[in-house]
């Protein structure tokens, strides 16, 4: 599988309704949502799109006859191997019907040369993991660990004995971290994965 590394449009012309596809790398389904609210026109006759996320697939055909725009946009991201990807086509009617043929080969066209034409790369997981630690231990971990290059610290928590950091970084970047944290603070915290 692979990701999206960039967003970009294509264009075109099919028998005078012109069809815009945009593309581009998600993390969640509200950004999905998000960015289908962000590129599809109010004005255009129909925004249809599609997205996946792990296994977290959805297709919309705004209209379009059922299975015609949603689904032939969602094969184009499972046929090129995609996740973590959204594609929206929006239609701009220009007065000849399509037909139910026509109208998967125009969606799923857009959508295939919209996506061809951007860069993609491996997908990263991320882990989420957790540390619990005394206040002086905190202040150290943080000033050691936020530099290290993936490392987020995405939240921390703070307890009547201490805090509970809470950071993401890649999965394979997991356990020498793991160990450096036990390290740094002689084994008084411990790195515990989230699930």
């Amino acid at each position: 599988m692979f990701m999206l590394t960039e967003t970009g449009t294509f264009a075109q012309e099919i028998k005078k309704s012109r069809f815009v596809a945009f593309a581009g790398p998600v993390a969640t389904e509200e950004e999905a949502k998000a960015f289908v609210a962000a590129h599809g026109d109010p004005a255009a006759t129909h925004n249809c799109w599609a997205y996946r996320i792990g296994p977290r697939v959805r297709f919309h055909d705004d209209g379009e006859v059922g299975g015609t725009a949603g689904k032939p946009i969602l094969q184009v991201i499972e046929g090129q191997e995609l996740d973590h990807a959204v594609v929206l086509v929006t239609r701009y009617y220009g007065g000849i019907l399509l037909g139910t043929g026509g109208l998967v080969r125009a969606y799923g066209g857009t959508a295939s040369e919209c996506v061809k034409r951007l860069e993609r790369g491996p997908i990263i997981l991320r882990i989420r993991f957790s540390i619990s630690c005394d206040f002086n231990d905190m202040a150290v971990l943080k000033s050691r660990l936020l530099p290290l290059p993936g490392l987020t610290l995405e939240s921390e928590a703070y307890e009547a004995e201490g805090a509970v950091l809470f950071f993401s970084i890649p999965g394979d970047a997991f356990p020498p971290v793991q160990e450096f944290i036990r390290d740094l603070t002689r084994g008084r915290a411990e790195a515990k994965r989230e699930a």
